[in-house]
């Protein structure tokens, strides 16, 4: 399984210089703070230069000293409280609120454009198509992006099941059947439920073939995963911005679309039929 960031900075401790040791004691100490920090102020904290900072960064194995902060902000959203998010974030959201959440959620679009593993994509539209029985599975703030998905699945798909997670024991019981040529696609993030956790074991202990949908090979669901989709979910204050993987769950729909082909286009054409027949849609007048 792969450590974490304060896993690396304990484990290695012992072999960095005196002005490394005090960086990564400060981050040791106070994660939550240094998560939201420039390199700068870092520096100036423990008494080294910005550039030292940059440089331990990378000696770490990161991009930089931003791919740094990334894996720290991940720790804070799966370890803090909502109170202590709100609190760890609020300096970083002073000023310009709104500018400040957009440019987060499009700097999270183009690193899942960057980033994403377009075989193992393709892999997962496989596994969804052919597979006997598809069920979703989503707790807390993924419930709605489980939703979601669901809403487009069953438009493709004959047999979709979105698995309510309201009571623990029900969800075995709609899962009762669930075997080896089915798919679970588990949507987990920060903070990691236990019901999502719980339910995926029970789903693999029946030999049924797990899609994750999750931030990094950290998460629990990735590690119990047979194909898994990887897209970053910002922590927003104590808010999950679901941008992100929104717009992966998009991008696998249309595939499945376009591997329907001529099915896709005839499922739509009476779809299409039966919303005019019943006035599902108001109708536009002309300007």
């Amino acid at each position: 399984m792969t450590k974490d960031i304060l896993h690396i900075l304990a484990e290695q401790m012992n072999h960095f210089s005196k002005g490394q040791r005090r960086i990564a004691a400060y981050i040791l100490e106070n994660y939550d703070k240094a998560a939201f920090m420039t390199a700068s102020k870092l520096g100036k904290l423990v008494g080294v230069s910005e550039s030292t900072v940059v440089r331990f960064a990378s000696e770490l194995g990161y991009e930089g000293y931003p791919s740094m902060q990334r894996a720290l902000q991940e720790i804070i959203r799966g370890r803090l409280t909502s109170t202590q998010r709100i609190q760890a974030a609020g300096d970083h959201l002073s000023g310009d609120v709104l500018g400040a959440v957009l440019q987060s959620d499009m700097e999270k679009l183009r690193e899942v454009v960057a980033k994403a593993d377009r075989q193992e994509f393709s892999r997962v539209v496989d596994r969804i198509q052919n597979a006997r029985h598809v069920y979703i599975l989503g707790a807390r703030s993924s419930t709605f992006v489980a939703g979601y998905l669901n809403f487009y699945l069953h438009l493709l798909l004959e047999n979709v099941t979105l698995v309510q997670t309201t009571a623990a024991g029900e969800i075995f019981e709609q899962l009762f059947r669930i075997g080896t040529e089915d798919v679970l696609i588990a949507i987990s993030f920060p903070r990691y439920s236990s019901v999502t956790v719980n339910t995926v074991k029970f789903a693999k202990e029946r030999g049924a073939a797990i899609v994750a949908i999750t931030d990094n090979e950290l998460s629990p669901v990735y590690q119990m995963s047979d194909a898994a989709l990887l897209t970053p979910c910002e922590m927003i204050s104590f808010v999950d911005s679901m941008v992100a993987p929104l717009s992966l769950i998009n991008a696998l729909v249309v595939a499945l679309a376009i591997r329907q082909g001529k099915d896709a286009a005839a499922t739509f054409s009476e779809l299409e039929r039966i919303w005019n027949e019943y006035g599902v849609f108001g109708k536009v007048d002309d300007a």
